[in-house]
């Protein structure tokens, strides 16, 4: 994949503190250069990560994505400058402005205006003051864009994306967007069986997670898929989403999101039954850097 580095992207909810250690230790070990962590209403991705840089020691650890609603732009600040001095600039801070499913009927906060209150987030938190020893270099931050206004602003006010959910051709379009210099460090779902039947039934079923968020419904409408499409996971939506089959096929869709811009490739390994539920060793192996 030339100069494209690989990542690792987990939802390790199913795993308890010591085993999540020896997943990022894992990480390390195969030669991914970041272990991606999402946060939903899980651990807190801060104390997560920090936890996580103390059991390794050249992994790098990002929050993929710390929502913004939850936190005042001072103690986002606080917690990524405190992450980045304690592992010696190893952490990345990926930021979105989740969707209103999760910020609006389940935590009770407002969810208005998502782009103008992500400039201005940015903007605050750039001012919010910091008055411990700072890390050597203020941590690079990354925005959970899809729509063009949105990546327009993770080029312009930030180090780059971390667009999740979208395909090769998604990726193109972020590249173009964005111009040839910002990090764009594309999520991708991979999925290592060659039966159609069990990889879309388990694709549909972590797809299904994400179909009531307007934002990717927006973007996966742009992308030429229909509502029914969405609604019904067909399998032309599903296969969109998730990479399955044998290790050529889905490193050819790997491929896919480098040679349409791409600068970090981060793989999602679901287990071929369990989903999320469990990270698919073999996939994570096969799919390694080294």
């Amino acid at each position: 994949m030339s100069d494209v580095t690989r990542s690792l992207w987990a939802a390790p909810e199913t795993l308890d503190a010591p085993a999540l250690a020896d997943l990022a230790r894992r990480c390390e070990e195969l030669g991914y250069r970041r272990l991606w962590l999402g946060e939903t209403f899980g651990r807190d991705p801060f104390a997560q990560a920090a936890h996580l840089g103390a059991a390794t020691t050249t992994l790098g650890i990002a929050t993929g994505i710390a929502n913004v609603y939850n936190r005042h732009p001072g103690v986002m600040k606080q917690g990524a400058y405190t992450i980045a001095e304690q592992t010696s600039g190893r952490f990345t801070l990926g930021l979105g402005v989740s969707s209103p499913v999760i910020v609006n009927k389940f935590r009770g906060l407002d969810y208005d205006k998502p782009l103008s209150y992500m400039r201005s987030y940015l903007d605050a938190m750039d001012e919010a003051r910091y008055i411990s020893v700072p890390p050597e270099n203020p941590p690079p931050v990354l925005l959970a864009a899809l729509g063009p206004k949105m990546l327009e602003l993770a080029a312009e006010q930030t180090q780059g994306a971390h667009p999740y959910n979208v395909t090769p051709e998604h990726t193109a379009f972020a590249r173009e967007v964005m111009g040839p210099d910002a990090e764009l460090a594309v999520e991708q779902k991979v999925l290592l069986s060659q039966d159609p039947e069990l990889a879309r039934a388990t694709g549909a079923k972590v797809m299904k997670f994400y179909a009531a968020a307007p934002g990717y419904r927006n973007c996966w409408k742009r992308l030429g898929f229909s509502d029914d499409d969405i609604d019904n996971m067909e399998p032309r939506f599903v296969d969109a989403m998730v990479a399955w089959g044998d290790v050529d096929t889905i490193e050819a869709r790997l491929q896919a999101h480098a040679d349409a811009g791409a600068t970090e490739v981060c793989v999602q390994p679901l287990h071929p039954e369990l989903g999320v539920a469990q990270i698919d060793d073999d996939a994570m192996k096969a799919f390694a850097p080294s």
